[in-house]
């Protein structure tokens, strides 16, 4: 069906109008920070940072996504879409570049569906797969998440963090468990939400085909946090690598909100609060979720080289 000229032209204003939204809030949470603790004492904690422990904490990161990029093709396998885990990986980081320029949450996971169903000619499976994909890392981050503020909670982190954080976690695990009975029902559900699990019927079938993805989900969760402690050696910190197993997850879950550009200053404020709470100076923690900030993005830029020598696959006929 046609559209207005109207529409087409108006459309593409507003993925912009989002990023630059969202790019501005995250700024401005960050500047309102630098004013309330004082910048000057936060520069000078990040120029304590030892290059040696950021360096390792970027090749840490684009580590991870090596790990996100074989979760991807577990997932795809489930549809039958066999690929090369090398194009699985190329396809990763073509993604991970294109969410650093492309407005919105979804343009590294359009990329990746673009990539992978053009090159076998299945673009449902393909999308599906990024769905899930996507699904699975956030299921991993609130299951690993509700378990250490179960067993972690050494800091005390107080129940108004804590209670939410493990009712999320809750509420996914027993969604997980009602897996096939929702797949069973979705027929009956409204259209929008009929079609959108449409996308992910095949999954919701067999759940336990999911585990060795949630799995790889949690352990890249655990990564991220231990990449974090990195940094905090590298600012000649002290404090125990299980405050990060607890505070990472909770404030990831956070910062996962479509808020901000890659949940700036979502990430520093709810580092200023958990971390503070486990002792740590709000000046440190602020500093903290900076570095973290800056070698994701230096991480991300690595995708430039997949960008450039990965041909996009053209539609076939």
């Amino acid at each position: 069906m046609s559209q207005s000229p109207s529409t087409e032209q108006g459309a593409p204003a507003h993925p912009y109008r989002a990023f630059a939204m969202r790019a501005g809030l995250g700024v401005t949470v960050i500047a309102i920070l630098l004013w309330r603790y004082d910048a000057r004492p936060i520069f000078r904690i990040l120029g304590r940072e030892r290059a040696a422990y950021f360096g390792a904490v970027v090749v840490l990161y684009v580590a991870g996504q090596a790990m996100c990029a074989y979760r991807w093709q577990l997932l795809a396998a489930l549809l039958k879409v066999h690929g090369r885990y090398s194009e699985f990986l190329a396809y990763t980081f073509v993604g991970m570049f294109t969410n650093l320029f492309v407005p919105g949450l979804i343009g590294g996971d359009t990329a990746r569906s673009i990539y992978l169903g053009r090159r076998y000619g299945r673009m449902g499976e393909a999308i599906a797969s990024v769905v899930a994909d996507r699904g699975v890392g956030l299921i991993g981050l609130f299951w690993l998440a509700a378990f250490a503020a179960v067993f972690l909670n050494f800091a005390p982190i107080p129940s108004s963090v804590i209670t939410p954080t493990i009712a999320v976690g809750a509420i996914t695990f027993a969604g997980f468990l009602a897996a096939p009975l929702v797949a069973r029902l979705i027929h009956l559900m409204p259209r929008p939400i009929r079609r959108a699990g449409g996308i992910v019927t095949p999954y919701l079938h067999h759940p336990a085909t999911l585990i060795p993805a949630i799995a790889l989900s949690i352990l890249l969760q655990v990564t991220l946090a231990v990449g974090q402690y990195f940094l905090a050696l590298g600012l000649g910190l002290t404090v125990p690598l299980s405050l990060f197993i607890l505070c990472v997850p909770i404030a990831n879950v956070f910062a996962s909100l479509p808020l901000t550009l890659n949940g700036l200053g979502i990430r520093e404020s709810a580092y200023l609060v958990l971390f503070g709470m486990g002792g740590m100076r709000k000046e440190d923690a602020i500093a903290l979720g900076l570095l973290w900030f800056t070698a994701t993005m230096l991480g991300g830029l690595t995708g430039a080289i997949a960008f450039v020598t990965t041909p996009a696959p053209m539609l076939e006929g």
